[in-house]
């Protein structure tokens, strides 16, 4: 057509200018957000991305992409669209939510990542939320009549049977390991809390208690300082009897969100922000879902040959932790060891909690303060493991080096 330019077909480098969080809270009446709807969970995030940016306002942001599991209740009406005009950003922000189950919110991110990429936007918020004490895992579903014949099984809906799966199907990874593994990860969890690692991402909120107290939740509740060896040993195995999968060697019920600013790397620095990190590439796959946990394997290994690197490039890894089983057994089949000092830094999700469709993005926003923490480190992957049998991975690049 004449008179029409045509679109340029070379992909643009993206960057992530900036990533937050809200304190991890337990699902539950005990929980810190058991009185807090999920959405009012995305909204100080919202205004924190504005205000922690000079320059950027919400007229710049082209979309809002929000990862949600259980898109229903107070998480359904496609939040992503109306959270932003809940922070008073006006009528003008569009916005959509998707669901890829855990991975919810890291797709949302790649999906911002590539849109940025393509040429279609220059500024995008991504990231997921999940209020596990309101919406629980499951909650209202209907699955097809045939979903349990396709899927393998029954336990193919049942994330805690999976990890007793992974144990059956290689008994090499023993409870004692996946026990050992739970114990130090929840040793670095609070050596980085009591070391402040967290203050800079999380966005302290104001909640209601369920005492009718109000407070400030600016701290990870999950966390179990001093777990041992012995209160491990001591838990019941609730998925099998006389199993392998517990409580402390799996991540927990969570409620929370985490978010990122995204932005063509032209357009950061027309602003003169100074990005965290750069994407290089994403890579997504899909196995048994009866064993979901292990496929972070395949999905790192596709990510990897997208980007031409190896795992040895690798300076920082966020496996994020949904058990340890599935740790164990994906750090294996990547050639590392289990206690690999590039893993988890700061201690995963069996200490923080897996809030669902949040837990991507927590690992960007984490992936992002250990570039910082370590300027020597070039690359880091992000990676995780989806129920119904997927596994989602991403690599960044430091610019804070």
């Amino acid at each position: 057509m004449r008179g029409v330019s045509l679109m340029a077909k070379e992909l643009r480098d993206v960057v992530v200018v900036d990533a937050v969080r809200t304190a991890f809270g337990k699902a539950g009446e005990k929980g810190i957000f058991w009185k807090t709807r999920a959405d009012d969970l995305v909204v100080p995030l919202l205004k924190a991305l504005i205000s922690r940016n000079p320059g950027v306002t919400p007229a710049m942001i082209e979309d809002s992409i929000w990862g949600i599991t259980n898109q229903m209740k107070e998480q359904g009406g496609t939040l992503g669209r109306v959270a932003t005009m809940l922070a008073d950003w006006g009528q003008e922000v569009p916005g959509c939510s998707i669901d890829r189950m855990c991975a919810g919110g890291l797709t949302a991110i790649g999906f911002g990542l590539t849109y940025i990429a393509a040429g279609m936007a220059d500024c995008i918020v991504a990231g997921g939320v999940e209020h596990m004490g309101h919406l629980p895992m499951g909650y209202m579903r209907d699955p097809h009549p045939r979903s349990l014949e396709v899927m393998g099984g029954p336990t193919s809906l049942n994330m805690g049977q999976t990890a007793e799966n992974i144990h059956e199907r290689f008994p090499e990874f023993t409870k004692e390991m996946a026990d050992r593994y739970a114990v130090e990860c929840q040793r670095k969890a609070d050596e980085a809390i009591k070391a402040g690692k967290m203050k800079d991402m999380i966005i302290p909120i104001e909640v209601e208690l369920e005492d009718g107290t109000k407070t400030i939740a600016d701290k990870d509740q999950p966390p179990r300082a001093g777990a041992t060896m012995e209160g491990m040993a001591s838990l019941k195995t609730p998925f099998k009897e006389n199993g392998n999968v517990t409580a402390g060697n799996s991540s927990g019920l969570n409620d929370g969100a985490a978010a990122s600013l995204l932005m063509s790397e032209k357009k950061a620095k027309e602003m003169g922000l100074k990005p965290k990190m750069r994407w290089i590439a994403t890579a997504v796959s899909s196995v048994d879902p009866t064993v979901m946990g292990i496929a972070p394997v395949p999905a790192t290994k596709k990510v990897l040959e997208k980007a031409g690197l190896t795992m040895d490039d690798m300076d920082i890894i966020e496996l994020n932790e949904a058990f340890a089983v599935q740790a164990l057994y994906c750090l294996d089949r990547l050639g590392l060891k289990w206690d690999d000092p590039r893993v988890n830094q700061w201690g995963g999700s069996i200490a923080f909690g897996h809030p669902l469709a949040s837990s991507g993005p927590r690992l960007v926003a984490f992936l992002a303060g250990l570039f910082k923490e370590n300027p020597g480190a070039k690359y880091g992957l992000a990676t995780m493991c989806v129920g119904r049998g997927q596994g989602y991975s991403v690599i960044f690049e430091n610019l804070q080096r």
